[in-house]
């Protein structure tokens, strides 16, 4: 079966307040790195810095997103920088429960 000479994908970005998705036709053969630069979305989002964006297909993480050749159909997904450590955000979370169990109790 011949390839196809472009494939249908999708790149989504998303803030708190703003969130775009946009589908086009890249060349097959095209990175995710690629794609989302084609796409034209970093006009959109003027602080995302896409050579350095952390990257996923379908909410799994891609550790070099400018080598995964995409495949038809797939969404690509820029992910915003964590703005607080998880472990250290579960924790003062924790804390905080603990906190008002032990005052509920006096």
């Amino acid at each position: 079966m011949d390839k196809p000479d472009t494939i249908a994908v999708e790149v989504v970005y998303a803030l708190a307040d703003k969130q775009k998705l946009l589908r086009l036709s890249v060349p097959y053969g095209t990175s995710m790195r690629e794609a989302a630069e084609r796409s034209g979305i970093a006009g959109l989002f003027p602080d995302l810095d896409l050579a350095t964006a952390p990257m996923g297909i379908f909410g799994k993480a891609v550790a070099k997103p400018e080598e995964r050749v995409l495949e038809e159909g797939e969404r690509v997904e820029i992910y915003r920088p964590l703005i607080a450590d998880p472990k250290e955000a579960r924790k003062q979370r924790a804390a905080k429960v603990a906190k008002v169990k032990a005052e509920g109790e006096e």
